[in-house]
Parts: structure tokens; C-alpha cells; sequence
């Protein structure tokens, strides 16, 4: 299976989701989440602030807030296909939406995290196997942010059970493994 068809069947399966569905699965995935070592340990976690028919994080950062954590979300260089993280303090306020339609939400102001001081991040995409290889939507901007030396934190897919694919997607050199995949229904700590 190619990676565009690949996309055409995830942006399938995510578009014909209710939303209440997608709520109580997202809900589920991040207390998945919530539960690990990992997340326990991490001190400051950078999150992606969820398109419409991904999984939904703010309850991540809610619990992350109430644990005295640190939440960094990604400010987008759409023209140099860049990411900056920036630790923000509400999932509201100083935020603006960007991007194709307007579909992507990124914090306007706040201070940029250094990359060595995050511990965890959780990565978006279109569709896992389980080695910890992703399909995102073809833009690379989280190849490049992942393939940065000064990054060593975790990083964590957040899809929902469909989005685990059970045979290898085909990968290229420059695609970054996931350590951890967490899905609605399972943890998968990846030992690639």
C-alpha cells in the first residue's frame, strides 16, 4: 500500500467520524496517555493543537496544567515549512488560526521553548504502523522538527485505533520513528 493511498482511506475513515465520537475517542486516547511513565516524567510537553479531525489534545494540556506541567505548541513558518515551539498557558487566549482554511490553531505570542528542553511531544499524523513509522499529510513539517539534533524528547503518536495500520508503511531515509504510538485503545512502545 503507497502512501497516497494511504491518505485517501485515513482521510476517509477521520472525515466520516461524528463528532461525538471523536470527542469520546479523543477523550480516551489522551487518558491513555495521561496514564504512561512517560507522561508522568515529563516535565515540559510540546502538543499539536488538533485539526478538526484529529485527536483532540486540549484534555492533555488541561491535566498536564493541573500536574504543574509545561505545555509548548508549535508556531508555524508556512513559508520556510518551520515549526518554533512556544510554551502557552491557555488553550485560548494569545491564539490565533492559520493555515489552509484556517483549520490550524498556533499561539501568537509567547516565549520560544529551546528544543533540549523538551521532554515529550506528541506527534500527529494520518496513519502508524507498529514499528513507530508515520504517514502525515506530506508537508514535512514534523520530519524536520523531529530530525533536530538538540531534540531527544519522546515522541509520542496520539491517532485513534484505525489510524495503527498492521503491515510496515513504506519509510525514507529521512522519516523519524515514533517511540510511543497511544490510540483509543492500546500503548505501543516502539523499539525501532
Amino acid at each position: 500500500m503507497n502512501k497516497s493511498q494511504i491518505r485517501a482511506d485515513m482521510k476517509a475513515f477521520l472525515g466520516g467520524l461524528t463528532p461525538t465520537d471523536r470527542h469520546a475517542r479523543s477523550m480516551a486516547a489522551c487518558q491513555q496517555l495521561i496514564a504512561t511513565r512517560e507522561f508522568k516524567n515529563a516535565q515540559m510537553i510540546m502538543i499539536f493543537m488538533s485539526m478538526p479531525t484529529e485527536v483532540e489534545t486540549s484534555t492533555l494540556a488541561v491535566r498536564a496544567w493541573q500536574e504543574g506541567k509545561n505545555i509548548a505548541a508549535p508556531r508555524v513558518d508556512w513559508a520556510k515549512h518551520g515549526m518554533t515551539p512556544v510554551e502557552i498557558r491557555s488553550l485560548d487566549v494569545g491564539m490565533q488560526s492559520s493555515g489552509p482554511g484556517g483549520a490550524i490553531r498556533e499561539p501568537v505570542t509567547g516565549t520560544a521553548v529551546p528544543l533540549d528542553l523538551i521532554d515529550m511531544i506528541t506527534v500527529p499524523g494520518l496513519a502508524f504502523d507498529r514499528r513507530g513509522f508515520r504517514v502525515g499529510r506530506g508537508k514535512g513539517f514534523y520530519d524536520r522538527f523531529l530530525a533536530q539534533k538538540d531534540f531527544q524528547g519522546i515522541r509520542c503518536a496520539l491517532c485513534f485505533q484505525e489510524q495503527l495500520l498492521n503491515e510496515d508503511i513504506p519509510t525514507e531515509d529521512h522519516d523519524v520513528p515514533m517511540n510511543l504510538i497511544v490510540t483509543d485503545r492500546e500503548v505501543i512502545r516502539c523499539h525501532s
